[in-house]
């Protein structure tokens, strides 16, 4: 089955309706998040090499399609896909950056600043590594994070908040070593 087929027979199930009495059924558990970046280089590298994503196999989508399904106005996707874990239920972090256009930044100063989707939050193992990932990328910790958790939210976890390379919060949330 070809990528193409593959989504869009995702896209049928998902549009299933459900009923209150029938709760909705998901082929796979996790989701998918789309970003556009300014310089998807710089994007994929803070994620990979920054966080600790690794980068797959991506895709393009052709002009007419995304055009078609509404994703843009005619232009195409080069998709770079990142993933945390492995298999069907590996988060994926879908990463572009579409060929002459000049995408409007949002406000991002705070997650209260506009609606939509506003940050990630990512599990990690080690605070204190990915603090000093990210510190060789010039990316240091907002406000006072890392923060420790309460213990009655997370024992022995602690709350970093950086930006990625767009200013998108990301949250890093795990014990310090």
């Amino acid at each position: 089955m070809s990528r193409v087929s593959c989504c869009c027979a995702l896209l049928a199930i998902l549009a299933l309706p459900c009923t209150a009495a029938e709760p909705a059924k998901f082929p796979r558990t996790t989701i998918d998040l789309g970003a556009v970046c300014a310089d998807v280089e710089k994007s994929v590298r803070f994620y990979t090499e920054g966080i600790g994503f690794r980068e797959t196999q991506g895709f393009e989508v052709p002009a007419e399609l995304a055009r078609d399904a509404g994703l843009t106005d005619g232009k195409p996707l080069a998709v770079r896909v990142l993933v945390l874990g492995e298999g069907d239920s590996a988060t994926k972090l879908k990463l572009m950056q579409i060929k002459d256009t000049l995408p409007r930044p949002g406000d991002n100063d705070f997650i209260h600043s506009h609606t939509g989707f506003r940050y990630l939050t990512i599990m990690v193992a080690d605070t204190d590594a990915a603090l000093a990932r990210l510190a060789t990328m010039g990316v240091k910790p907002i406000a006072k994070s890392p923060m420790a958790l309460p213990d009655s939210l997370a024992p022995g976890m602690h709350l970093t908040c950086v930006r990625d390379p767009d200013g998108n919060l990301v949250e890093l949330i795990g014990p310090r070593k």
